[in-house]
């Protein structure tokens, strides 16, 4: 399911999270200026509620 990475990256990015820098192994770290907190994204996630919690960490309702 690489559409789920790229429609939560999607989301991040309109609400002006930033990618952060290359995490171990597949994870992204990202900022969002919403929250103030840093978080992990996996580039390979296939869950519809890690999505929703990776969006609850960076202050945003959920979208999956």
């Amino acid at each position: 399911m690489p559409e789920l990475y790229r429609d939560l990256a999607r989301l991040l990015r309109e609400a002006g999270c930033s990618f952060l820098r290359e995490g171990k192994g597949s994870h992204e770290i990202w900022r969002s200026p919403l929250s103030g907190r840093t978080f992990t994204v996996p580039a390979n996630i296939t869950s519809r509620v890690l999505a929703n919690a990776i969006l609850k960490q960076a202050g945003l309702p959920k979208a999956f």
